[in-house]
């Protein structure tokens, strides 16, 4: 079954039928060849007035005839629609659409973010701090001019639908952060994406404690509860300020400015495959020091010793000043 997704689909899938139609017709009633049977298709739907290759029988004037209302009524049917869009800006829209969707259709490994409020903006920035692909999706038109202005990559839609997330290249995606403000929506979104693409790792926003799990249930890989967060940050400025305030200044922010780096053992030379730690010898050629290590099964090492092994598909979390990020960057 083919979807007519919009107007402008139509009437082209309408002029190629017509002119398909008129080829076809006389090739078969007239005995012309193809190109001969498109001359005559053509000058006949656009009644140009040029005479025919030869006279006609009765039967190919009636399908002239056929031919050439069929083609006004299209014709009518396209100034309208055209006139239409015009009027009302949409063939801007549609073309813009194409466009947006050209180049979602050549990313790999993006990320969707759905929803463009007070977190969904956070997290976007937090990506283009990283030179990140993202998609943001969105269903305000307000919201979606602002994102159109500021140049960012978005889709106009539902995103709990599963058509939204499709044209949002959902099966490419290599993340999906869902933001928005109803945690049944995020649910919807949530259960959505783990069924398109079931490598996609998934982070949901949810206000209440009951969602959690639920959220987790359907499929989200971490489930995020900005407003716990943020009481538990303002208690731990009562109880440890210092570490908070250190840990505070730790920043992941950006290229140029952050203090944490996580490396995958897997991105490292081959060389330091199954080596270990101390091999790397990052404190000599950075500055930096190893402070995590994520082994294979997801358990974290806090302060891991020397001799820990770089298996493959671990990671390692890596300190220290911006430069010595930078240099790290370069060496490895």
């Amino acid at each position: 079954m083919i979807l007519i997704k919009s107007k402008i689909d139509k009437i082209a899938l309408l002029v190629i039928l017509i002119i398909a139609i008129g080829i076809v017709g006389y090739m078969g009633l007239s005995g012309y060849n193809f190109v001969d049977a498109l001359y005559m298709t053509v000058i006949t739907v656009t009644t140009v007035g040029f005479g025919e290759l030869q006279p006609f029988s009765p039967e190919e004037k009636i399908f002239t005839i056929f031919l050439i209302l069929t083609s006004i009524i299209i014709f009518g049917y396209a100034v309208s629609a055209f006139s239409e869009y015009l009027v009302s800006g949409k063939l801007f829209e549609h073309f813009k659409h194409r466009r947006v969707e050209k180049k979602i259709g050549h990313l790999k490994g993006h990320t969707i973010v759905c929803g463009y409020g007070r977190n969904g903006k956070q997290a976007i920035l937090k990506l283009s701090n990283y030179n990140r692909k993202f998609v943001v999706v969105e269903r305000s038109k307000e919201k979606i001019e602002a994102l159109d202005v500021a140049g960012i990559l978005n889709i106009e839609g539902d995103a709990t639908l599963d058509e939204t997330l499709q044209r949002a290249g959902i099966e490419n995606a290599a993340f999906l952060i869902t933001a928005l403000p109803s945690d049944a929506d995020n649910l919807f979104v949530v259960l959505t994406a783990s069924q398109l693409n079931k490598n996609c790792v998934i982070i949901s926003r949810a206000s209440n404690e009951s969602s959690y799990k639920k959220l987790k249930f359907a499929g989200a890989n971490n489930v995020i509860m900005p407003d716990k967060l943020g009481g538990d940050h303002m208690a731990s400025l009562v109880t440890t300020p210092d570490v908070i305030e250190f840990v505070d200044r730790l920043t992941i922010e950006g290229e140029t400015t952050a203090n944490l780096e996580e490396v995958a053992v897997n991105d490292l030379p081959e060389k330091y495959l199954n080596k270990t730690i101390l091999d790397l010898d990052i404190r000599r050629k950075t500055g930096c020091t190893v402070i995590g290590f994520k082994n294979p099964d997801k358990n974290y090492i806090i302060n891991p010793e020397a001799d820990v092994k770089l298996v493959a598909d671990s990671q390692l979390i890596i300190l220290g000043r911006p430069e010595q990020i930078i240099k790290l960057r370069k060496v490895f």
